[in-house]
């Protein structure tokens, strides 16, 4: 007891118990990812998807690691095998590190940093060294595509997403995550209702910053057959698609951080809605009803324990969020560290909803499309919105307006700017369609 006293008096015990869970935790919650990403591609094209492994598909992830794992492992014979082996090591470890300054709630933080954001978005840009070098060293000409590609894609859109943060951070004062977070809880609402079009930009490029559908010209398959992890195989590969899931949680959590309230719950400042604490509680109770409905009706053995198993989890859940979110005041800190996590994960989880939603309704975009988007659309709308944003915050300070009506006029502009650098691109490619008929009649 007097070790764990010392522990606890220096401060580095629950860090240390942070870094292990998401060490530990996130390849299983990458893999739970994808098969929720495979469950709604399902969905919108009317049909089920994994059922197979355990009951409806619950156990799939863990099938599918343990088929990874057993995998062969190729290394082409002249690739340069030891950049070829840290590639992968690279991409996924500057993904994990983002997570350091990360915070999943008001008691679920490794690191306080003042610099918070600019460390996330720093170490996390850095995974692309990973996709880089593993294409270069693969001794492949699609793999080397793949990472050129990849390389010229997340330059462009990270220009893009570091302006519409820097729009967001205008308006907290603050680059540390937490006082981000207290910023909006304090202000009463989210900035993403102050900063519309700032949240967009960061969609749109956050989207292409991870090599998502509808941008994903570094793994293209139908045209680099993979791009650059074509040579991969076994667990290493799928190391990459842990890369990629995991950067997906960390832009996902800075949305949330900057522009969804963090951990705060809907209309938090608004007392009469306090029984949205329950929610969470709620819903987790919601769901293990069903699993104990249906565990009885499954065909074997195995899955009807696996389902009541998964119902009992979700019990055990429900109750926790439900004593928190009836916890007397005495308990304020407890009560908070559980609920806020619970809000920050469900907002996590709706952003990357999104990502699923855009990958199955939009077409992938040419190359050429892409670099237009980047370079004559989102970088000049997020100069612009900075701008703009800049001047309805002196509009508050000097003339004393309030925030919301000093901030309309720069969303207004900022939209103003955006159609007019729509309607010359449409402008543009008529000329340029027009020019090509004439030719070919000529």
């Amino acid at each position: 007891m007097a070790v764990l006293d010392y522990m606890l008096q220096q401060n580095w015990l629950w860090p240390l118990v942070c870094a292990v869970v998401i060490v530990a935790v996130l390849p299983l919650l990458a893999g739970y990812v994808v098969l929720m990403e495979r469950k709604v591609m399902a969905d919108m094209q009317a049909r089920l998807g994994p059922m197979r492994v355990g009951p409806h598909g619950l156990l799939q992830p863990i099938a599918d690691a343990l088929k990874l794992l057993i995998k062969e492992d190729i290394i082409p014979q002249k690739a340069d095998a030891v950049i070829f082996w840290l590639a992968p090591l690279l991409s996924v470890t500057a993904a994990m590190l983002a997570y350091s300054a990360l915070a999943f709630g008001p008691a679920f933080q490794i690191a306080e940093l003042n610099i918070g954001l600019l460390f996330i978005v720093a170490v996390s840009a850095m995974g692309v060294y990973g996709i880089v070098l593993g294409g270069w060293a693969s001794n492949s000409h699609y793999s080397l595509l793949g990472a050129l590609r990849s390389t010229a894609q997340v330059i462009s859109y990270e220009t893009a997403a570091g302006m519409a943060l820097i729009s967001g951070v205008m308006l907290a004062g603050s680059l540390s995550t937490r006082q981000i977070m207290d910023a909006q809880t304090s202000a009463g609402f989210w900035f993403v209702l102050l900063n519309p079009i700032g949240f967009f930009i960061y969609l749109v490029a956050s989207i292409a910053e991870t090599n998502r559908a509808p941008f994903d010209m570094p793994e293209a398959e139908s045209e680099l057959v993979a791009g650059y992890m074509t040579e991969y195989s076994g667990f290493r590969w799928a190391i990459y698609f842990l890369a990629e899931y995991a950067n997906m949680i960390v832009v996902a959590g800075i949305a949330t951080t900057l522009f969804l309230g963090g951990w705060a719950r809907p209309f938090a400042s608004i007392a009469a809605l306090n029984f949205l604490d329950y929610i969470p509680g709620v819903v987790l109770l919601g769901v293990a009803g069903y699993c104990f409905y249906r565990a009885p009706k499954q065909p074997v053995a195995a899955q009807k324990i696996t389902l009541a198993l998964f119902g009992g989890l979700c019990l055990l859940l429900a109750v926790i969020l439900s004593g928190a979110a009836a916890a007397p005041q005495q308990y304020q800190a407890a009560r908070e560290g559980i609920l806020g996590g619970a809000w920050f994960l469900a907002k996590v989880g709706a952003y990357l909803y999104s990502f699923m939603w855009f990958r199955f309704t939009f077409p992938r975009f040419r190359f050429d499309q892409l670099m237009k988007l980047g370079w004559y659309f989102l970088i000049p709308l997020s100069i612009v919105n900075v701008i703009a944003i800049g001047g309805g915050l002196i509009l508050e300070k000097e003339m004393g307006w309030g925030r919301f009506m000093a901030l309309l006029p720069a969303n207004v502009f900022t939209l103003a700017v955006a159609w007019f650098l729509v309607r010359n691109s449409l402008a543009q490619e008529k000329t340029v369609a027009a020019g090509l008929a004439g030719e070919a009649e000529g």
